[in-house]
């Protein structure tokens, strides 16, 4: 695969990195949906949506289940729900979706192909990290997502993702979570930098291309 001139990945803006599609295409189970699949998620996503069962629901606009492809071969999980996520009742919605967008086109993965969710459904006060016992009220919501949608990977977006899914201690790096490999429920799952934190951190943009690289890798070849 082509390698990148670190300098020139140091003067380049965003799109530089995640713009570049490779030749060989993702096979995705779209084309074989489940029509008895969607529907389930639907009705769930309704039956859920006045959830109370953390103290999150009070300052909520939305309760934001989830979007995307009921028989997706990927899954994306992030923290929760943004300012923009909390308005519309959409995952990744604002400038952090919009990179993961073109994240995800630069191993030739469409976004309407996945499935996004996230570790809570509601928006934390000011965007802080979700507490345990709000992790913990959300966590049924997501797992029985994961049973549903029984995705060929997961990739969980960020050290909160990673933190509350994964076998290790709370205060484990995000740098640490990337370089072991993981499975929740026999699903091979791949940990990343959160598209919000590139967007903050430039030096971030050359290991997420890194882990993009492995998880095209594994689809392609599994």
């Amino acid at each position: 695969m082509k390698s990148y001139n670190l300098e020139l990945l140091k003067l380049s803006g965003l799109d530089f990195i995640f713009k570049k599609h490779l030749n060989k295409s993702i096979t995705t189970k779209q084309n074989v949906i489940n029509p008895q699949a969607s529907p389930s998620l639907d009705i769930l996503k309704i039956k859920y949506s006045n959830c109370q069962k953390c103290p999150l629901h009070e300052t909520r606009k939305h309760f934001v289940y989830g979007d995307g492809n009921p028989q997706a071969e990927v899954m994306i999980i992030g923290e929760g729900p943004g300012a923009k996520e909390d308005q519309t009742g959409k995952v990744f919605v604002g400038p952090a979706g919009e990179l993961l967008t073109k994240m995800l086109n630069a191993i030739n993965i469409n976004r309407q192909d996945i499935y996004i969710a996230n570790i809570v459904k509601c928006r934390p006060p000011n965007n802080r990290d979700p507490f345990p016992i709000e992790k913990e009220a959300c966590l049924p919501y997501l797992m029985e997502q994961i049973e549903i949608i029984k995705p060929k990977v997961i990739v969980l977006l960020g050290r909160v993702a990673a933190s509350t899914l994964l076998p290790q201690q709370e205060n484990t790096s995000l740098s640490s979570y990337r370089k072991k490999e993981y499975y929740i429920d026999n699903i091979r799952t791949f940990v990343t930098y959160h598209p919000s934190a590139l967007l903050h951190n430039a030096s971030y943009k050359l290991p997420a291309w890194h882990d993009l690289q492995l998880i095209q890798h594994y689809l392609e070849n599994n």
